[in-house]
């Protein structure tokens, strides 16, 4: 059974920093595509980054030089960095994982097999 739990949420000042983090269970975060969504109240939920089982990243280009994705094979972990944070950034962001996505398909919610719960984050003045 697979099994994605997010975590390091919180409220936060713009300009502030937060980690999430992704630990799996039931499957081993190498060999998947992690990738990690947004959704705000009222909206679509969107993509933000991934770490690709290849190691290769990809960001939406709001979060391009803010963000960072990194991944730990030992923990089975993927985290997600977030820098120089913005209210517009105010959003739940959940893990999702998928070992067959392919390049062109990396950004739509609909091809991820396997999602967490959310963490919510919220940056307010």
């Amino acid at each position: 059974q697979v099994q994605l739990v997010e975590s390091g949420g919180g409220l936060v000042q713009p300009g502030d920093s937060l980690r999430l983090s992704c630990t799996a269970s039931g499957i081993s975060v190498r060999r998947y595509h992690m990738g990690w969504f947004r959704q705000a109240p009222g909206k679509e939920r969107e993509f933000v980054a991934i770490f690709r089982s290849d190691s290769r990243t990809v960001y939406e280009d709001s979060v391009k030089g803010r963000f960072t994705v990194s991944r730990d094979n030992v923990k089975n972990e993927v985290y997600l960095q977030m820098n120089s944070l913005r209210p517009e950034d105010t959003a739940t962001y959940y893990c999702a994982a998928d070992s067959r996505l392919i390049w062109s398909s990396q950004r739509t919610a609909e091809h991820y097999d396997h999602w967490g719960q959310g963490t919510q984050v919220t940056v307010s003045s």
